[in-house]
């Protein structure tokens, strides 16, 4: 048994050391038979003796059944999105603006480029790999653990490296390679499957699915470009100052890491690899759509700090968006989720930075009056962002001469409902949630996590029940039978069974995420909770006229008078008939959030928090009557701090505005309830 285990441990050490040579030093030293000969070898191995498996061999890269649903993951330190710059004087007002702040620094630069992927986050405890997570909004994202272990770039053990902390985050981007993504669009289209616009979409959309089993047949890459230690930063500060050093740092610990990487010592130097690059990337093997620069000392990333949305330390030059001209056959309306009628340009098919385009997006009516643009038009398309196809212009020379100028019809083009133009904004929607281009989305939303929360009720069960006339709107999922749902494609009399029971227990939920769960325009979930604490049940909100609405604290004339178009629906009021039938919670006891420690009391969040989540805290603060707000002014009481505080900190000093930690924090609620918390609870739940 001895002698097994050695030969399991050799070949362990031999794949990943062979997967290091490929992805990292792009040096493969065997060839493709020969690895796959090594893993087939280690899989048989550990197939006959499985008290030897461990989660980590390469051969665990794809395990487990398709999940239900990702769970959420709260990230410790926000993942920020990049400010973009599009011409070198941006990009010297970039540095003015850093000189500024640090005016007698030294101020050198990286350059990376910025792979057209999807940004993810990686954990990793003991060098082993135990979380990977979408960047989602920043804040939140989903943990795709699963679908990131049977990625062959991303180690699921890191190279040992004496003084490496317990805990680490590494990010990155993922993304698929030119060639693979063209050959995965050809193997969709001999199965007579969907076909990807661009590698981007096609990274983003096998990230999301639920069957790690298809993930792995899809060729997706890695490349990291972030390091933070997590449990104690001080103990690899004597490896590294810079960003430049964390990269190096990144492929020691066997994490692939991009090698077009450049120190520029002047503003020069970063315009010169920026034009250099503009012009060779149809040579790289992936799609980019600019370069990233980083200021280089992470002394005066720290220094220079971030803003709500992003670093000021780092900032991305995009590319010139790619052109072409084509013919716009004709101008066809769409109808979203929330009813936002958007004209879309059908398109003379033309090849475009990499991909064939056939549709283009028009905004609204004022943007096609503006631009004068009329269906047997020529126009110059271009990609913004290398990404979304937009019409730039009319050439107005080829305009055919019985051309007519466009309108806006006044009915939805798919209920023929009527079409409702809120004043003040250039976008008309269709108020039927009923209207079937909507029914979707809305039933999507009605049965997400953060509103009615049907487990189960997932994007392509809804499908199945709306093409197979099964509901026509959310109000329809109550009506649902056990046999009706047994017979739809991989269902059966369980997940059925399940999924009534799902459906059965939400009607339990709460006022206020009823109240979100409809959809109204402008009413996200903080919303809801002001009017379900102010009104108290669904009958009394619909009565509401829209001067009262509008003297509501946090609601205001824009979401006052949504509120007021939505209840004046005769096709809406049906809907909440039927769920009020059906049992849903349609009232229940005013809450007051008023008396509490907090009461009148206005907070600002930053930096991350050990017993609890940021969203956690807030609800907390809210609880006792207390309300949080995203910027520090003179109007606020608390800055609550966290690990990592951003620019907020040094605002609220600025400002003289009272600083508190978690621990203060804990003990003010301590004294308002009058227990106490154990110091290893976790208070989210706990409280």
């Amino acid at each position: 048994m001895k002698d097994i285990q050695k030969e399991i441990e050799k070949l362990r050490k031999e794949i990943r050391l062979n997967n290091y040579r490929y992805y990292v030093l792009n040096e493969p030293s065997v060839s493709d038979y020969e690895y796959d000969q090594m893993l087939n070898k280690l899989i048989k191995l550990e197939k006959a003796h499985p008290e030897m498996i461990t989660s980590d061999s390469p051969s665990q890269r794809v395990g487990g059944e398709p999940a239900r649903e990702f769970p959420t993951v709260n990230h410790e330190v926000p993942m920020l999105s990049l400010g973009n710059t599009y011409s070198r004087e941006e990009l010297e007002d970039f540095e003015k603006r850093i000189k500024t702040l640090l005016p007698e620094a030294d101020i050198q630069f990286v350059t990376e480029l910025k792979f057209d992927g999807i940004a993810v986050s990686l954990i990793y405890h003991n060098g082993s790999l135990v979380q990977g997570a979408t960047r989602g909004d920043g804040e939140r994202g989903d943990d795709i653990t699963p679908n990131i272990r049977t990625i062959r770039s991303i180690p699921l053990t890191l190279f040992q490296k004496k003084g490496l902390p317990t805990d680490i985050e590494v990010r990155g981007e993922v993304y698929m390679p030119k060639k693979e993504f063209n050959r995965l669009n050809r193997e969709q289209e001999v199965k007579g499957d969907r076909i990807f616009a661009n590698p981007r979409n096609a990274t983003a959309g096998t990230l999301k699915l639920q069957d790690p089993k298809i993930v792995a047949r899809r060729p997706l890459y890695f490349s990291a470009y972030f390091l933070r230690i997590i449990d104690n930063e001080s103990a690899l500060a004597g490896m590294r100052s810079t960003h430049l050093e964390n990269l190096h740092l990144l492929r020691e610990l066997g994490l692939p890491v991009s090698r077009q990487v450049a120190l520029c010592r002047t503003m020069w130097d970063v315009l010169d690899f920026c034009s250099d690059w503009e012009e060779k990337r149809e040579d790289l093997p992936y799609e980019i759509d600019g370069i990233v620069i980083k200021v280089n000392d992470l002394q005066q990333q720290a220094e220079l700090g971030s803003t709500a949305k992003s670093p000021r330390w780092a900032i991305a030059y995009k590319f010139k968006a790619k052109q072409a001209t084509t013919v716009l056959r004709a101008i066809h309306l769409q109808v979203g989720r929330t009813g936002t009628v958007t004209p879309v340009a059908v398109l003379e098919p033309v090849f475009l930075a990499g991909s064939t385009i056939s549709r283009a997006t028009l905004h609204n009516e004022y943007e096609i009056r503006r631009k004068d643009i009329r269906e047997g038009d020529t126009v110059l398309i271009e990609k913004g962002g290398d990404v979304i196809p937009k019409v730039v212009k009319v050439i107005l020379d080829k305009r055919p001469e019985k051309s007519k100028p466009f309108h806006m019809p006044d009915k939805c083009p798919v209920c023929s409902g009527p079409l409702i133009r809120t004043e003040g904004e250039a976008a008309v929607r269709c108020e039927n949630i009923a209207c079937p281009a909507q029914v979707h989305r809305r039933i999507e939303h009605f049965a997400s996590r953060g509103a009615m929360d049907i487990e189960g009720l997932g994007d392509a069960l809804i499908l199945q029940l709306v093409e197979n006339r099964l509901i026509a709107d959310y109000g329809d999922l109550y009506r649902l039978k056990k046999e009706e749902i047994a017979e739809l494609e991989r269902m059966g009399q369980k997940s059925a069974q399940n999924l009534i029971e799902a459906i059965h227990e939400s009607k339990r939920q709460a006022l206020d995420r009823v109240i979100f769960a409809l959809g109204i325009r402008y009413v996200g979930s903080t919303v809801a909770v002001v009017l379900a604490d102010y009104f108290g049940s669904i009958d009394s909100l619909k009565n509401a006229s829209q001067s009262e609405l509008d003297t509501i604290d946090g609601v205001g004339p824009t979401i006052a008078e949504s509120i007021v178009q939505f209840f004046g629906q005769k096709h809406n009021l049906e809907v909440i008939e039927k769920l009020k039938q059906a049992g849903v919670c349609m009232a229940e006891e005013r809450r007051s959030r008023r008396g509490g420690i907090f009461d009148g009391k206005m907070f600002v969040l930053t930096g991350a928090l050990d017993r609890m989540t940021r969203q956690a805290a807030s609800e907390l603060i809210e609880s006792e009557g207390g309300k949080v707000t995203s910027s520090v002014s003179g109007n606020t009481d608390y800055v609550l701090v966290g690990q990592n505080p951003g620019s907020k900190y040094q605002k609220a000093q600025d400002l003289g505005v009272a600083l508190i930690d978690e621990d203060t924090f804990i003990s003010m609620l301590e004294k308002s309830k009058k227990k106490k918390f154990p110091r290893d609870s976790q208070l989210a739940i706990e409280i």
